[in-house]
């Protein structure tokens, strides 16, 4: 099974280089490879079941950075748009302001190990930031990611070492607001 890679403009991106954009983007086509090989073993072979259970969990985590790297790589950019509409109201509604969400998701984003979401939750119909310590540890079931935040090291530390907090700013600044107003207009039709 061949997944095809996206590809990313990284040109409305201000202050992360080219080079840790590239090298970022050729750890996310690692997971493209690495679920192709286990794909790969899992339609070919009848493993044991040790070896099923580290494909299985190798299968989810593969998938998971694939589908997050998109998401982050595709809200990465700057336009001059802001959350609009239901958006905005969801925001001020769930976290008091968009000032405490920012506040909020930022904070998230400094704890955390891997990934800061903010995704809407059908569920309980509300916004959530969630902390993801993993590609496939701490994503909620039932909920739709808006907004991707990669936190890991490799995000990073080529242009910032180990200073994730000016990497928060920076990521901050780099919101595409279009995009991220896009995703919540599609599963708006459905609320």
């Amino acid at each position: 099974m061949s997944i095809s890679p996206r590809r990313f403009n990284f040109s409305d991106v201000k202050g992360i280089s080219r080079d840790q954009l590239q090298q970022h983007y050729q750890l996310y086509l690692g997971y493209i490879r690495s679920q192709e090989n286990i794909l790969s073993i899992l339609e070919r072979e009848k493993p044991g079941n040790n070896q099923y259970r580290g494909l299985k969990e190798g299968e989810t985590y593969s998938l998971d950075g694939i589908i997050l790297h998109e998401l982050y790589f595709r809200n990465l950019g700057q336009s001059s748009m802001r959350p609009d509409g239901r958006l905005l109201e969801l925001m001020e509604r769930d976290f008091g302001s968009y000032s405490e969400w920012i506040n909020d998701f930022l904070r998230t984003g400094e704890l955390a190990r891997g990934w800061a979401v903010l995704a809407y939750n059908y569920r309980d119909e509300r916004l959530h930031n969630f902390m993801q310590d993993a590609h496939n540890i701490g994503a909620v079931w039932h909920s739709t990611p808006l907004l991707v935040l990669d936190v890991y090291e490799h995000a990073y530390m080529i242009d910032f070492g180990i200073n994730k907090e000016m990497y928060l700013q920076v990521f901050r600044r780099n919101i595409d607001w279009e995009v991220v107003n896009e995703r919540f207009k599609h599963i708006s039709k459905q609320l």
